[in-house]
């Protein structure tokens, strides 16, 4: 049997807590509360690397808008949430299948269920980067609890060979993951409340942490119209109402005329706020987004449509 690893032993997210040496003869109360009561600690948390994610989003939005990709990579439950995060940008912001790149150690097997090892691969973290083919442009955001997965590491090394933008999210301070990257998000969570199970507070964190990054840099975009999801595409019955009610909203016109609009717009809101509020047709309501690189606000401006700040959107 070998030695246990003192190095991560000492780390902040596999300490135990002598204070809850008893939790297994809590009561149920008493175990929700001590559990919420940890959960709230995580967004002051997070705050406190405000500056460090501003900066990753504004490299982000900067690669992005010259044709880059946003890749992340992670194993276990930083795995899954990158893969989560990665898989909603395009129901949410309308961005384009592959701008969002999700790598996880033991492929998408690993999503449902433990792949045993495959965290502990630097080599295929390589070739998962080298397969993904990223380069200058691309931004990866490596994801790691204790800030020393070897995946992790592996994929930062590669992409940043290539050239591409790193980012690193962990729970500890001064790890080896933030000694990599260009900008190092350090989010200390602290011990869990059951030892070790860095799913709770440090998996909470990374999710906080992967919601502002790609959210805030579809922002800077121009991915909403105030805080409007409009380039959302309505596929379906739920969506098509959310979109009637976004361009209703944001142009002031009825119902039955934003249905129209979208219907001509082929269900895409922001073709259709554009439409209405500039008294355009579709096409060229495309064309002006088209010329004002997506921004709603920037293709409503050539005429001077856009409302004025302080109103609606």
């Amino acid at each position: 049997m070998s030695e246990p690893d003192r190095d991560l032993a000492g780390l902040n997210t596999e300490r135990a807590r002598a204070d809850l040496a008893d939790l297994d003869t809590r009561t149920v109360a008493d175990l929700v509360q001590t559990i919420n009561r940890e959960d709230a600690t995580v967004p002051a948390a997070v705050a406190e690397a405000s500056r460090e994610l501003s900066a990753a989003v504004t490299l982000l939005a900067t690669r992005l808008e010259s044709g880059g990709r946003l890749v992340y990579a992670g194993a276990g439950t930083p795995g899954r949430l990158c893969a989560v995060d990665a898989a909603e940008c395009a129901p949410t912001f309308g961005t384009d299948p592959g701008l969002t790149v999700p790598l996880l150690a033991g492929g998408p097997t690993a999503f449902m269920a433990s792949v045993e090892g495959a965290e502990d691969d630097r080599s295929t973290a390589a070739s998962d980067v080298t397969a993904a083919e990223v380069g200058v442009n691309d931004v990866i955001v490596a994801v790691s609890a204790s800030g020393r997965t070897p995946y992790a590491l592996g994929a930062v090394e590669t992409a940043a060979a290539s050239g591409a933008a790193t980012v690193g999210v962990s729970n500890n301070p001064r790890s080896e993951l933030s000694r990599l990257v260009d900008v190092a998000i350090e989010v200390d969570t602290g011990p869990e409340v059951v030892a070790g199970s860095t799913r709770m507070k440090a998996g909470t964190a990374q999710k906080l942490v992967l919601n502002t990054l790609s959210t805030a840099a579809m922002i800077r975009l121009g991915k909403t119209y105030g805080n409007f999801m409009v380039d959302l595409q309505a596929g379906n019955a739920k969506l098509r109402d959310r979109a009637v009610r976004i361009v209703a909203t944001t142009t002031g016109a009825n119902p039955h005329d934003c249905a129209r609009a979208l219907d001509m717009a082929d269900g895409h809101a922001k073709t259709a706020v554009v439409m209405l509020l500039g008294d355009l047709d579709a096409a060229q309501a495309r064309e002006r987004l088209r010329n004002s690189g997506g921004r709603t606000r920037d293709a409503l401006a050539v005429s001077g449509e856009e409302p004025a700040a302080g109103g609606s959107p």
